[in-house]
């Protein structure tokens, strides 16, 4: 007659406590979704009897919330135009407020500190996790890290500080309208947009110039399209003053194209005749633009609080980098 398996032997099976596989068993709270699946398959293939076992999913808006997830905190950078009223990244916000409001867990707003830092005078016991929107600097990401809490950074990187990261799939965005504008027979090419301001562009400028490079074509980058100071109207204003426009410009987002065409129709050139333009974000659909990505912004913001709970439930797990697809989209006229 074959043994009844028991929980200890499951406990052990799966490196666990008993406890913990007990709560698993019964469907009780106090476990990760994706520990928990691995307790009942385990059970399941170990013959183990009960009359019956807790469904399992692997939807992460159904993940089991710890009594204990009270307080998310979420960081904005000190920085005009990134804050909950910009075009770009308000829309993220969002979608962390709705999510956490539908998962009843509290959000603490804070703006990063300009001199001193606030973050001693957090109480780490109140808030389980951070959430960081934007470029907020390496010394306020360190100052953070020492509450000891799971960070998750929203379109942004830092070397310095390992975390969960939440982007847009930048190379599969940029690839594809390369190659469709390399297909239509564009040879002629300038990126614009601060590449130092923000990772994203950076990976938006790498992906572009690696799609020269694989089709063959030179690409002589005007430097100061990418490094630039001032602002950006004024630097394409004076440049094209003099120098011969390229066939097509692909810029890091819709509002650096925005200041592209204001400055080249104050030098007499029209948009889709004398020159083409492209964006990314989707966030000014009322400008003539050959291409943009579209970025689900609201979803990008719901996506970090699933990621969140996860860590929570998952503290000694792999960091990891998500990244979410972008369509391209066209302008019908072209």
């Amino acid at each position: 007659m074959k043994k009844k398996v028991t929980v200890q032997q499951i406990a052990d099976a799966v490196n666990m406590s008993k406890y913990a596989v007990s709560r698993a068993l019964s469907g009780k709270s106090g476990v990760s979704e994706e520990t928990r699946a691995l307790i009942v398959n385990t059970a399941m293939k170990m013959g183990y009897q009960t009359k019956s076992l807790p469904s399992i999913t692997n939807n992460r808006e159904n993940l089991i919330i710890n009594e204990t997830i009270q307080t998310i905190l979420v960081l904005f950078p000190n920085v005009k135009y990134q804050d909950k009223d910009s075009i770009y990244w308000g829309p993220i916000f969002n979608g962390v407020s709705h999510r956490l409001n539908e998962l009843k867990i509290n959000i603490l707003t804070l703006t990063e500190p300009a001199h001193d830092s606030i973050f001693t005078l957090l109480n780490p016991d109140a808030i389980q996790g951070a959430i960081v929107i934007g470029n907020v600097s390496n010394q306020t990401l360190l100052d953070l890290k020492q509450i000891n809490i799971p960070m998750i950074m929203v379109d942004h990187l830092d070397s310095s500080i390992l975390c969960d990261t939440i982007f847009i799939d930048n190379y599969t965005a940029i690839s594809t309208l390369m190659k469709d504008l390399i297909e239509k027979g564009y040879n002629h090419y300038q990126f614009i947009g601060q590449i130092k301001e923000a990772h994203s562009f950076y990976e938006r400028w790498l992906t572009f110039k690696n799609a020269l490079d694989e089709a063959q074509i030179e690409h002589n980058q005007i430097d100061e399209l990418i490094y630039f100071d001032n602002h950006l109207k004024a630097v394409v204003k004076e440049l094209f003053s003099y120098k011969q426009l390229p066939q097509v410009f692909v810029c890091a987002n819709d509002l650096y194209a925005y200041y592209t065409r204001e400055a080249l129709d104050e030098l007499g050139y029209v948009i889709n005749k004398d020159y083409l333009l492209t964006g990314f974000d989707f966030t000014e659909p009322d400008l003539p633009l050959y291409a943009t990505v579209h970025v689900l912004k609201e979803e990008l913001g719901k996506r970090a609080v699933d990621q969140m709970i996860w860590r929570i439930h998952n503290l000694h797990s792999p960091f990891e980098r998500k990244l979410m697809h972008a369509e391209v989209i066209y302008n019908k006229n072209n």
